[in-house]
């Protein structure tokens, strides 16, 4: 019963961190300018993107009889406060809101990270889902990352 018990909590903290992410990209979008038509583009892809991977997560808990009413976690309600002071303060600075996200970013790929490790106690299923998701998060965080590094 452990095993299920903790591979579930795993499960509900990236249901979790990824609700997180989606709606700290939906966040980031109010605070960029005008010009910035790819990050909008780019940000509406993450944000959908992470509401499908907690729906995929979703289904994989309900089969694994966990509890996945996950909302947002504690942590990321406190990121996208942050996004929100530290935009009163930049002005909309495209490097600034890239900076915040490459943040955020650094925190889902920590989680994801941590939920591969051994002590998860996760399934070969719920290993095989994670590992694709964890790839694409990877992916999100060096574009993003990339972006910010060429910004002004």
């Amino acid at each position: 019963m452990e095993t299920t018990t903790k591979a579930n909590e795993v499960i509900s903290d990236l249901i979790e961190i990824n609700n997180d992410r989606s709606d700290g990209f939906k966040r980031a979008l109010k605070d960029l300018g005008d010009g910035d038509f790819d990050l909008k583009t780019l940000f509406e892809q993450y944000s959908t993107q992470s509401r499908e991977f907690a729906q995929e997560l979703t289904a994989l808990g309900v089969q694994r009889g966990a509890d996945t009413d996950a909302g947002n976690s504690a942590s990321g309600t406190l990121h996208r406060a942050w996004i929100e002071v530290k935009a009163l303060f930049t002005g909309h600075d495209r490097k600034a809101v890239l900076q915040e996200c490459e943040r955020g970013e650094d925190a889902i790929k920590k989680a994801y990270r941590e939920a591969l490790m051994p002590e998860s106690q996760l399934s070969s299923e719920a290993i095989q889902l994670i590992t694709r998701q964890s790839q694409a998060i990877n992916e999100g965080h060096d574009r993003i990352k990339a972006l910010r590094d060429s910004a002004e």
